[in-house]
């Protein structure tokens, strides 16, 4: 049976930093959800309430969008090699774009990446667990970040 919590715990952010990749999905009010992965170099483990992201550009801005009509966002992160769990986090986010003057404090977190673009900052309300037993086991051929 998996654990519901308002927040991360030690465990919970020792496992987000073992992982290689994380999905994030956010849907807009109308239209489809959008679903995405990601390296794990764009993400960033504040607190137990708050996850950092960087968004490079080129990849699109659904996620950005939909946010603007709907700020719910989940974040969910997979064991690939060790005992199955599948770890989500779920919450409120917002978007900081390049333009806005809070961008310096959150791109200090990251490598200079070239093709940076908008940073995504999740307030999480709910971390739930669940077995994951059917994750496949993978193996990391190399990261592209």
């Amino acid at each position: 049976m998996g654990i519901k919590t308002g927040k991360l715990n030690t465990s919970f952010r020792a496992f987000i930093e073992k992982q290689v990749m994380f999905f994030v999905a956010t849907a807009g009010p109308d239209g489809r959800v959008n679903a995405c992965s990601k390296g794990m170099v764009y993400l960033r483990v504040i607190s137990d309430q708050k996850i950092v992201w960087l968004s490079l550009t080129g990849n699109g801005n659904e996620t950005a969008a939909n946010l603007r009509q709907d700020p719910r966002m989940t974040l969910m992160f997979n064991a690939f090699k060790v005992d199955p769990l599948i770890l989500r986090t779920y919450g409120v986010a917002k978007v900081i774009h390049p333009r806005d003057a809070e961008l310096d404090e959150h791109y200090a977190l990251f490598p200079d990446f070239a093709g940076a673009g908008n940073i995504l900052v999740l307030d999480i309300d709910l971390v739930a667990t669940s077995r994951g037993s059917s994750v496949p086991e993978t193996s990391l051929v190399r990261s592209r970040g």
